[in-house]
């Protein structure tokens, strides 16, 4: 049997057989008892009509924002193995070992481009987009393509792992934009729509309910996801959920399925986390949270029962950083924390969060029960690792002519290269395709110095279809001849 696994949805199908099912109408028949009135006084009565809850009509949602919901098409360059035909295990001196051998030619190195899709809406006029972490994770091309056809390269603002939300910007302006609702607001049990791109099909709506709020999922420790049943299928990804009244909640992000396809539960990121990365990312270029320092389990019956508990609550404390904010609290493996800063922990799930919607260096206060005995901690908050910008530098960067990105040698590596020069971070096209491999220095262009980025650019902008860099790997230098076309 296979198992249930939680599938980030992102790349598109590219042939899909629809079928499709006829749904069988039934009529059904209401019958009301017509109850007897005393005879002394006779009363005319009413036959009580049955409420009839109207379903929602979404075509205003979908015509007012569905132009700011886009399509996002990355290209990702994955690295082709180089290869040879495989040589007949045959002795050397056999009369057929250097026939074989004449005929074994390596193959070409270099890589091969493979593309996906997703989506992504706009939340600002001047071009800035919110999408899914994982859509553009180690993009090498990133385009946006709006509902009149426009398309436009963007630039990968920054990306946050751990809360799956990416930012982009395309150079645009008086775009079409959503608008946005806090996710506290949202209830179980209401009606919420979908627009995005499965398997390619731009545009497609699809429509449910919320299942459920505040979802803790394997390896997600920081989103509170949204469980809901609408279908959202692989190139969904990075698309804005909608409630009735045409306001985003939140980005379609994963489903739960044993097939890899859709099977009524979807999850999405609550705009207020995706919000809050946005924010940290084009103020500060990366995402920092609050961190403990210590390791949690949940509080089961039996561990309730041990520690005098009168029902199973709060977050075990299994084990503790010794350089974390904890230990300098004087939190111990053993305690259970039954509140953060007043708000009751029903489960260990609940912690990770508040903490890490906590700012590093805050000092809050923890109820905390210890050998049966309660007792309040105050703990200065620290800071877990930041999540760094994944720019235009990083993802979706680019390449230019000769197909590199490169940066300028930091103090240690000029002195430890003892040369000057560019260093090459990413490789494509003519680059790769003549060997150019990240770590390589690039020390001159048609025999002029390289000694910025800049300046190579400007150097590869006036050259022709053929040029040749001087290389340095390790202590060997070599001239690469490259081919522009």
């Amino acid at each position: 049997m296979k198992q249930k696994m939680l599938v980030r949805s992102l790349i598109a199908a590219g042939v899909i057989a629809a079928g499709v099912g006829g749904l069988a109408k039934y009529d059904v028949s209401i019958f009301t008892h017509a109850v007897a009135a005393p005879s002394a006084a006779p009363v005319a009565t009413a036959s009580a009509q049955p409420a009839v809850a109207a379903l929602p009509d979404f075509t205003g949602i979908v015509a007012r924002n569905g132009p700011a919901v886009v399509n996002i098409s990355v290209t990702n360059n994955v690295e082709k193995v180089s290869a040879a035909p495989a040589m007949p295990n045959l002795d050397p001196n056999n009369p057929f070992y250097q026939f074989f051998r004449q005929f074994r030619m390596p193959l070409p190195q270099g890589q091969i481009p493979t593309h996906a899709e997703g989506s992504g809406f706009i939340v600002s006029p001047n071009g800035i987009i919110l999408t899914n972490a994982h859509v553009v994770d180690n993009a090498s091309s990133v385009t946006v393509k709006l509902t009149d056809r426009r398309e436009y390269k963007a630039k990968v603002i920054g990306m946050d792992k751990p809360s799956d939300v990416a930012v982009l910007k395309i150079n645009a302006s008086n775009l079409p934009t959503v608008k946005l609702d806090r996710a506290h607001n949202v209830k179980v049990g209401q009606w919420v729509i979908a627009i995005g791109s499965p398997f390619g099909f731009e545009n497609s709506v699809t429509a449910g309910i919320v299942s459920a709020k505040s979802r803790t999922l394997p390896d997600d420790t920081y989103v509170p996801f949204i469980q809901t049943d609408v279908a959202v299928n692989p190139g969904n990804s990075g698309g804005p959920l909608f409630n009735t009244e045409g306001q985003v909640i939140g980005i379609n992000s994963q489903i739960y399925s044993r097939s890899g396809g859709y099977q009524g539960l979807s999850f999405a990121i609550p705009i207020d986390v995706a919000l809050n990365v946005e924010q940290q990312l084009l103020q500060h270029g990366s995402v920092t949270r609050g961190r403990l320092g210590v390791a949690i389990q949940d509080v089961n019956q039996g561990l309730a029962d041990s520690f005098g508990l009168k029902q199973p609550t709060g977050a075990l404390i299994a084990s503790v950083d010794k350089h974390g904010a904890a230990a300098k609290a004087g939190l111990k493996a053993g305690d259970v924390i039954l509140s953060y800063n007043g708000t009751n922990i029903a489960s260990s799930s609940r912690l990770p969060l508040l903490v890490a919607d906590t700012a590093p260096g805050t000092t809050v206060k923890l109820d905390v029960l210890r050998n049966g005995k309660s007792r309040q901690i105050e703990v200065t908050v620290g800071s877990a690792k930041a999540t760094k910008v994944a720019s235009a530098e990083v993802a979706g960067r680019d390449h230019g002519r000769l197909g590199v990105v490169v940066r300028r040698l930091n103090p240690d590596e000029q002195k430890q290269a003892g040369v000057g020069g560019v260093v090459v971070e990413d490789v494509s096209g003519p680059a790769a395709n003549a060997g150019i491999q990240p770590g390589d220095i690039i020390l001159s262009l048609d025999g002029k110095p390289v000694t910025s980025p800049a300046q190579l650019k400007q150097l590869t902008t006036n050259a022709g279809k053929h040029v040749a860099l001087l290389v340095q790997r390790d202590d060997a230098r070599i001239f690469v001849p490259l081919d522009l076309g």
